[in-house]
């Protein structure tokens, strides 16, 4: 190889962490009921890499949170900008969704601690600007394999046509899984002038709510934080894995049969931990440099209409008003539906794509249906495409496909879990690859 090419395959790359691990005594997110941290169990962390090839950087930064959101990410960005000189487009900001981590909503049905909200944009940008103060020579590795028997789609199709959430064997006139998995595991893989391994990202559609469950009263970055562990364990301690959330809203860890394997709580988190970042090391140490080391970055904001409250769910509402005993998500669908603000209103949703050579990062501000994600891989133009979910600000709680809005299931029930109108996933997903192609054949 001589040593122009060589040259040319080569860029500058940094990485760098902060942890944002909140003070014991705050809400845990993920549940409608209330649950306190009362111990850390692992701390969470912000995970940062930066990429740069010429005049053009790049920044990612995933963070062991339940979701991101604007102010916060706003924040942060501005901080990145002025400090790293990576402008907001090109800095993509995201969350794990760990569901032993602090509330960050100001809407949730957990109060946050606005002190904590509040100075976590300067955590976020402490990370970026660590990465950048420690970059080298690098080449960038492309990989993916496939990892089964870790996600399972966790909505049937009943015989009536509806959908439920819940396990298979448990629930009566289920017919076969409403949706699909996706089982690919995309790597993105940074290796110095020497060749070692310096940081990792890795793409993977699975929830991480596996270690506590709604009985949690500890803070966990749960699965990913055990990947990000076992990964630093064989490569060196300041090794960076940044899990990116793959489209994952109607995809979890409980198997769908019956199993002697563990189903949750921490062994299974460490189980699904192990299991990934052991993929992860088969895609990274085949994987091949890219040639192609274009950077680019493009975020827009398109109008999707909100649901607006029906006859349907006034129906819901009234059987629920006349319920002696309500559970806490019930109470919070009440509130909700009292309170709802967007009924004829449009949202402003941001869709945010970056290129790294061969590699597209599709950034969306919900938890997305892993149709969607799939739709975005096979019709995109680039050769590895990352869906990238709960990306710099929500947009929504979750994002179904257009058949699945009115089916019935978690994930898909107005206000609670879903704000946007039916076709929302849809539009979306014709956002982001339209931007996706406009921005390749840019070259």
């Amino acid at each position: 190889m001589s040593q122009s090419t060589q040259a040319a395959r080569t860029c500058k790359a940094g990485n760098g962490r902060a942890i944002v691990t909140p003070p014991l005594g705050v809400k845990l997110a993920g549940y409608f009921h209330d649950r306190i941290a009362k111990s850390v169990h692992d701390d969470l962390h912000a995970r940062a890499l930066v990429i740069e090839k010429g005049d053009r950087r790049l920044a990612l930064v995933s963070c062991d949170l339940v979701t991101m959101c604007e102010e916060v990410s706003a924040a942060a960005k501005e901080m990145i900008q002025r400090e790293c000189g990576i402008p907001p487009e090109s800095a993509l900001i995201c969350a794990t969704h760990t569901h032993t981590g602090p509330e960050l909503r100001s809407d949730a049905a957990m109060p946050r601690s606005d002190e904590y909200v509040h100075g976590l944009p300067r955590l976020i940008a402490d990370s970026v600007r660590s990465a950048c103060d420690f970059m080298f020579e690098a080449t960038l590795h492309p990989g993916r394999t496939e990892a089964h028997g870790y996600a399972f789609n966790r909505l049937h199709r009943r015989k009536d046509g509806s959908e439920v959430f819940g396990l298979a064997y448990s629930l009566e006139g289920v017919v076969a899984p409403a949706g699909p998995i996706d089982p690919e595991l995309q790597t993105l893989t940074v290796r110095d002038a020497e060749g070692r391994i310096r940081a990792m990202a890795v793409n993977y559609a699975l929830h991480p709510d596996v270690i506590g469950g709604g009985t949690a009263d500890f803070l966990s970055a749960d699965w990913p934080g055990v990947m990000a562990r076992t990964i630093a364990s064989i490569y060196g301690d300041n090794v960076d894995c940044l899990f990116l959330q793959g489209a994952a809203g109607d995809v979890n860890h409980q198997p769908q049969i019956l199993t002697y394997m563990p189903i949750k709580g921490p062994r299974k988190s460490e189980q699904i931990g192990r299991a990934l970042a052991g993929a992860a090391i088969y895609c990274a140490e085949r994987a091949e440099p890219m040639d192609d080391l274009t950077l680019d970055g493009v975020m827009q904001t398109i109008a999707i209409p909100y649901y607006t409250r029906d006859a349907a769910l006034l129906e819901e509402v009234k059987r629920l008003r006349a319920t002696e005993k309500l559970g806490p998500m019930d109470k919070y669908v009440l509130e909700r539906f009292e309170s709802w603000p967007y009924d004829g209103k449009d949202a402003a949703v941001a869709i945010h794509i970056l290129r790294i050579g061969e590699v597209a990062l599709a950034g969306l501000p919900a938890e997305i249906f892993v149709r969607i994600g799939l739709e975005l891989k096979q019709y995109s133009p680039a050769r590895y495409t990352f869906p990238v979910e709960l990306a710099n600000t929500r947009a929504s709680t979750y994002v179904p496909t257009t058949d699945q809005a009115e089916r019935g299931a978690y994930g898909a029930w107005p206000i609670l879990s879903r704000w946007l109108c039916a076709d929302a996933g849809r539009r979306m997903s014709d956002a982001a690859l339209k931007a996706l192609h406009a921005m390749w054949d840019r070259g």
